[in-house]
């Protein structure tokens, strides 16, 4: 709305952007809906362009009216909160739907000049005489909307997070010496269960406060200043019994420290939570690590075992064995090195490949390349993969280049990944000798072939196929299975 309808620079819509991403604290204080009301380039009136209703009272608009146009006159205290840089106010209600409205309006400053005017609009239906929290809002919102208008609220430089206080979750206000003037109900029961006994009103909240958190410790320079409410910062606080989140804003008139208005929320179970879950990722991490140890332990006993059979077939048959169980312990301990159940299988196709080609027993040399990238994959279809290549690379170092000559030492096998959404596609090419005559894979005797399908069709729900190599001798096998994004 701001660059089609209006001549803003960006440090103005820069400065807007940082008011509307924290006006709800205005809206839920005033108990009233904000507009945001942008001028015109021809200075022929005023685009909405925001617009927040608040959380505390009933809205004054049941429609979005963001993008609407006002021209100059149609409601002069816009005209005159632009023209004159000061607060102005209806003295009659508006009558919207049969809904009575007070309107105020604010004008937005940056520097010496007004950039925008927000409009407070107050539905009046059901008005009584306000409670002693209600005033307190009131008044902590009149503060801040005098701060819009000097250009001072809202402060640059906090950065706003999803715990961030809400006024509904707590709000405190607090003198210019740190003196609590007002807790609403919600944040008297956060520091109750802290372990506060006594009332928060009439007391310094630095000082209470040092007392309730982790054994007495006295506050620190940071969290001091802003219980004092000279600092707009955002900090945590705690003890045995609670976690409060704290965010002060602190009040300024005339140039002068007020006081500040302290928002609070009690994040004692969401930070219980979070410890659970860090817990619980330690301790997922430590099982991968414990069961690779396991595995590299069973490999060992493996190879152990092999070197004392002098029969070549069960040699041969526990060198595979130990591949394969090389293949899974090198996806567990990259599930130990990670904070999640996901893969960046690209290392784990690299080791892989790497082991097969360090554990050839055949004299031909083998290299082994990878193109394309698999990404992240889940630790459900790492495993199986993760064996499937190992076979496929395995059974083509050994029947592939197996008559290899001297004058032909050596072979390559490639290896190529091709990630595309919701799936993934992989190809593993050797330049050997080609698939035997009448060859099929569904009924091969081959136990590491039996493995493959077994894996690919039945764990990935995927599809294998085998090729002759197009291009030249050699064999190409082509999986293609579903992966989560």
């Amino acid at each position: 709305m701001a660059r089609n309808h209006t001549t803003l620079d960006q440090a103005d819509l820069d400065r807007l952007q940082l008011l509307v991403s924290d006006w709800q604290m205005l809206a839920d204080l005033s108990f009233a809906d904000l507009v945001l009301w942008l001028p015109d380039t021809e200075g022929l009136g005023f685009w909405a362009g925001a617009q927040m209703r608040p959380t505390t009272g009933p809205t004054a608009y049941l429609d979005d009216i963001v993008g609407s146009f006002v021209p100059r006159d149609r409601r002069p205290l816009l005209d005159q909160a632009y023209d004159t840089g000061r607060i102005c106010r209806e003295g009659d209600p508006e009558w919207r739907d049969d809904v009575p409205v007070r309107v105020e309006t604010i004008p937005v400053r940056r520097g010496a000049r007004v950039i925008a005017v927000i409009a407070r609009n107050t539905n009046l239906l059901g008005v009584r005489t306000p409670s002693r929290l209600e005033i307190a809002y009131l008044q902590s919102a009149t503060d801040l909307a005098r701060m819009i208008t000097d250009g001072i609220f809202p402060y640059g430089g906090e950065r706003l997070l999803s715990t961030t206080p809400r006024v509904g979750d707590g709000c405190i206000r607090v003198d210019r010496h740190g003196m609590v003037t007002f807790a609403s109900p919600n944040a008297l029961s956060a520091y109750r269960r802290m372990g506060l006994v006594t009332d928060l009103v009439g007391s310094r909240l630095k000082d209470i406060t040092g007392e309730l958190i982790h054994s007495g410790q006295k506050v620190d320079d940071v969290p001091a200043s802003v219980l004092t409410g000279r600092a707009a910062k955002e900090i945590e606080i705690e003890n045995s019994d609670a976690t409060l989140f704290l965010r002060a804003i602190p009040l300024r008139a005339e140039g002068e420290h007020v006081g500040a208005l302290i928002l609070l929320r009690d994040v004692t179970e969401l930070r219980s939570r979070e410890r659970e879950l860090v817990t619980k990722e330690a301790t997922i991490r430590e099982i991968h690590h414990r069961v690779k140890n396991n595995l590299q332990t069973v490999a060992a006993l493996l190879r152990m075992q092999g070197r004392r059979i002098t029969v070549p077939e069960a040699q041969s048959a526990l060198a595979e064995a130990v591949r394969r169980v090389g293949s899974i312990a090198i996806v567990h301990e990259t599930l130990s090195e990670s904070f999640d159940e996901h893969v960046d299988f690209d290392d784990v196709a690299d080791r892989v490949a790497a082991m097969v080609a360090d554990v050839s027993t055949i004299s031909a040399e083998v290299t082994i390349s990878r193109t394309g990238t698999f990404g992240v994959l889940d630790s459900e279809v790492a495993t199986p993969l993760a064996m499937v290549l190992t076979e496929l690379m395995q059974n083509s170092v050994e029947h592939a280049f197996s008559s290899r000559s001297t004058e032909h030492p050596t072979g390559t096998i490639e290896l190529a990944a091709q990630r595309s959404v919701g799936r993934l596609r992989v190809v593993v090419t050797d330049d050997g000798k080609g698939l035997p005559a009448n060859f099929d894979s569904e009924t091969s005797g081959n136990l590491g072939l039996s493995i493959v399908r077994t894996l690919v069709i039945g764990e990935l729900d995927g599809l294998l196929e085998f090729h002759p190599r197009t291009d030249g001798p050699g064999t190409t096998v082509v999986l293609d299975f579903p992966v989560k994004e």
